[in-house]
């Protein structure tokens, strides 16, 4: 079983660096920044898919089956509020600014220490994110593949950095559009193949196993007590302002939006995106209530993140174990290779200035965008290794908690920088953003004794409320003028 694997693991690896190969002849800075401001729409929106959703969904959106039953449908209704709100405010302020890190915007309203302090959020929110989205998959891996020929953990995650390394040091973004087209392709596959599978091996035709489903108890939707986490208010609202958060005010996500060649067309991948997501989503929570049908019928003693990858491949088929490796692998990949793209971006624009740099040549800049990129990948492998050695809890409960509290102060400013025409005290910025989250966190560790009230997504909108309050009260009485907005 685990040559299989391995040798399916190597031929999709293969496939991935021929498009690599393809999409990053003749690259330079404009292609690993912004893909030239050629990349087609469609195309842009369907591997978004894979990106969006990365290992973490693939792994525990199923497995939150038991606890959430199908409340999470709300929160990705949520997420659609979301994209329409990024789609038709967020995105024409970018394209008229004519944005590659969408964190000058914040510079050019309010001030530079605006700017690095919104992006410092997100290279810490997309560290985080990102790491634990690689860590979901590669611990699975870990476990059911690498440990059985002796390969310890580190080593593993050393060699998958290594991987995404390679096939996004050149091209970029304007790789990552192409290669994340393939994954989400294999991704979705795998995800309805492991489906029927899951329903044959209960001699069920996928019908039958549809009306399962929907005559079982995970089918939950609404939920109306408001002191629970899954009351149907805060899903909705968590869900809109997670989606605005972790993908409007998020330099991946947008820097594959800001390719396209204008405005109309990233605002029709980003509608057609949300849709598609929407349906997405619901599979994957079909997909959960099956295998948990599937794991009482059987007696299997697996839940949470475990649930997927022990059915898959400790108790279907080797097609189900290679449909499910290959398909997680494919979650992996957007979502690691766009990370390290949209964070040597940041960094090398909104920190080092990279492109603005007059006295530097093109190969400078190119060695010093490598530089960093290294560094990232570094990063990210100190961060998995210590998730390795501290994981107690659902993962992708862990992701939002984490998001919670770092993108608030992102969503405050932008907020604040689109809602209203008046200037801050620059230099004070900083401190509002890294008192709001402290205020934040202390809340969602004591609320429950404090107020009986417990918080889920819903913590991320206070979080920016309170960084909003606070920018009211650093204001200047000067109001912007007309064109920052």
């Amino acid at each position: 079983m685990e040559q299989i694997i391995f040798w399916a693991f190597i031929i999709y690896t293969l496939i991935l660096f021929l498009i690599t190969y393809i999409t990053a002849r003749k690259a330079n800075s404009q292609s690993f920044f912004s893909g030239n401001k050629r990349s087609p729409w469609f195309v842009v929106a369907y591997g978004m898919i894979g990106a969006s959703l990365s290992g973490v969904t693939f792994m525990s959106v199923p497995g939150w089956v038991n606890e959430r039953s199908f409340t999470y449908m709300l929160t990705v209704f949520g997420f659609f509020l979301g994209y329409l709100v990024i789609a038709f405010i967020l995105m024409p302020t970018y394209y008229k600014l004519n944005l590659i890190s969408i964190y000058k915007y914040l510079e050019t309203r309010f001030g530079k220490f605006s700017h690095k302090t919104g992006s410092f959020y997100f290279l810490l929110s997309r560290t985080l994110g990102a790491s634990l989205r690689m860590f979901i998959v590669i611990i699975v891996l870990q476990n059911f593949v690498f440990s059985h020929w002796g390969v310890p953990f580190e080593l593993t995650v050393v060699l998958f950095l290594t991987l995404i390394l390679l096939f996004t040091f050149r091209g970029g973004i304007k790789t990552i559009i192409w290669t994340d087209t393939l994954q989400t392709t294999f991704m979705l596959t795998a995800l309805v193949m492991c489906f029927v599978m899951v329903a044959g091996a209960m001699n069920m035709t996928a019908g039958e196993m549809f009306s399962t489903i929907f005559k079982s108890d995970y089918t939950t939707v609404f939920v109306t007590d408001s002191s629970s986490r899954l009351c149907w208010w805060k899903q909705i609202l968590g869900g809109m302002f997670i989606c605005i958060s972790m993908t409007g005010l998020d330099q991946e996500m947008m820097q594959k939006n800001l390719s396209c060649k204008n405005i109309k067309s990233a605002q029709k991948n980003m509608i057609t995106f949300s849709i598609t997501l929407f349906f997405v989503n619901f599979l994957f929570l079909l997909l959960g209530a099956a295998l948990y049908i599937y794991a009482a019928q059987m007696g299997i003693d697996a839940k949470g993140d475990s649930l997927f990858p022990t059915i898959a491949i400790n108790h279907l088929t080797p097609l189900a174990a290679v449909v499910f490796v290959i398909g997680l692998i494919s979650a992996l990949f957007p979502s690691a290779d766009g990370a390290l793209t949209s964070l040597t971006t940041a960094f090398s624009i909104d920190f080092l200035n990279l492109e603005q740099r007059k006295d530097f040549t093109d190969k400078k800049k190119t060695k010093i965008r490598h530089l960093v990129h290294f560094c990232f990948a570094l990063l990210f492998v100190g961060v998995i290794i210590f998730y390795y050695r501290h994981q107690n809890q659902h993962l992708i409960d862990i992701l939002y908690q984490v998001a919670s509290i770092t993108y608030g102060p992102l969503l405050g400013l932008f907020a604040f920088g689109l809602l209203t025409k008046t200037r801050v005290k620059d230099k004070y910025v900083p401190i509002v953003c890294l008192l709001a989250p402290i205020i934040c966190f202390v809340l969602s560790v004591n609320s429950k004794a404090w107020f009986n009230y417990s918080f889920d997504f819903e913590l991320l909108l206070l979080n920016g409320f309170i960084t909003f309050i606070g920018l009211m009260l650093i204001r200047e009485r000067k109001t912007i003028v007309e064109q920052v907005q």
